[in-house]
């Protein structure tokens, strides 16, 4: 994955992975976006988007959202529309986090990306691919960043397509997702 220094105003993330085997507890991985204030671009977010959800002014929704990577293609896609964020927002990170399957004992299941075959993720802007990803930098993760978007001094919007692993459940990962890298 690499930066796309251009501006940006609509930007899709799409997410595939293939399902588990018979028998086996199911995949389950989710897209989620966090939003800062210009403000305070590492601090806490002024919201979250996940699990079907949509940010409150209508700007990032999550249009579809699978508990197993069963289907063709592409099984979660968020919309981001940049151009249409206020101005006191100029952060977005969007991560990946594989939800826990809570079977196996007294402990949850915790499962990397390595577990999970068939990983994908695109983001596209209109149809030019921005970024693609297998996972593979982050395979021992339970979580991973996967693209940043700021907002520079003219209000244009970049990306930052880096991928970058965490261990982490999926409310652990909402907290830390945004912090700033050492």
């Amino acid at each position: 994955m690499s930066g796309v220094r251009k501006t940006l105003a609509k930007v899709e993330i799409a997410l595939r992975w293939d399902p588990s085997a018979a028998g086996e507890p199911p995949h389950d991985l989710d897209i989620v976006a966090a939003v800062y204030a210009a403000a305070d671009p590492h601090g806490e977010p002024v919201h979250l988007v996940h699990f079907g959800s949509r940010s409150p002014d209508g700007t990032i929704s999550l249009g579809r959202d699978s508990r197993t990577g069963q289907g063709f293609g592409f099984d979660e896609v968020m919309v981001l529309e940049l151009d249409r964020m206020a101005p006191e927002l100029g952060r977005v990170v969007v991560g990946v986090v594989i939800q826990d399957a809570g079977v196996g004992g007294p402990a949850p299941l915790r499962k990397t990306f390595a577990a999970v075959p068939g990983t994908g993720l695109r983001i596209r802007a209109g149809y030019d691919d921005l970024a693609t990803a297998d996972f593979a930098e982050v395979a021992d993760a339970t979580a991973a960043t996967v693209a940043e978007f700021t907002r520079d001094g003219s209000g244009g919007w970049s990306l930052e397509a880096r991928p970058r692993g965490f261990d982490a459940d999926a409310q652990e990962f909402a907290r830390v997702m945004g912090a700033a890298r050492a």
